[in-house]
């Protein structure tokens, strides 16, 4: 909020591993609200979308009277950082999304769900992210995403050895295929935060 030095920030707390990415902030010393409802989106100065079930969190955000304002957030420059389904959630194209699946959008970039397989082909790696410096950052992929393809006002972050991106920013906006809040490496969100406070 304007006029605090504690960053306020949201956690989309329908589906997913929203208290992980709730606990990770609350530790670098934001003050977290659990969203579900557009009353307490409007009243935080970032957001973070967890890892989950990007279809049923659509369904979700729908039933719940939040897509519209969060695609008005968006579009208003509100800061966003996606992880996994969260990632998902702010492309603008989904290549293999299901019959009726929406996104926020946001992020001019296009995402395949499920990229590597099932839960079973998730993996670990480590990544060179030269805007968070060394050391690398030790990576979960947990049936994650991948980008695609992206606009020219997408800046790369991330990506693995041959060349797919993992990890992409945009104005505004922050995305991952991977799970930093269960790897103990806050550098991410850190990241995030300091996004938050430049735009408060």
């Amino acid at each position: 909020m304007a006029g605090s030095s504690t960053p306020r920030v949201g956690v989309l707390a329908l589906q997913g591993d929203f208290r992980e990415h709730a606990a990770v902030l609350s530790g670098l010393g934001a003050s977290v609200t659990l969203v579900r409802r557009p009353e307490e989106l409007a009243a935080v100065d970032g957001l973070v979308i967890p890892g989950g079930e990007s279809s049923v969190m659509d369904k979700l955000a729908r039933a719940f009277d939040l897509a519209e304002p969060l695609r008005a957030a968006v579009r208003g420059g509100l800061p966003v950082y996606g992880t996994c389904a969260g990632l998902i959630m702010l492309a603008d194209r989904i290549v293999d999304g299901i019959v009726g699946q929406e996104s926020i959008g946001g992020l001019d970039v296009s995402v395949r769900r499920n990229a590597f397989g099932s839960q079973v082909d998730s993996f670990e790696t480590d990544l060179d992210i030269p805007v968070l410096g060394a050391p690398p950052v030790h990576a979960v992929f947990i049936r994650a995403p991948i980008v695609e393809s992206a606009g020219e006002q997408v800046t790369p972050l991330a990506t693995l050895d041959d060349g797919t991106m993992v990890a992409v920013e945009q104005g505004n906006l922050l995305g991952t295929s991977f799970h930093p809040e269960v790897t103990g490496d806050t550098r991410f969100h850190a990241y995030f935060l300091a996004k938050v406070a430049a735009a408060v």
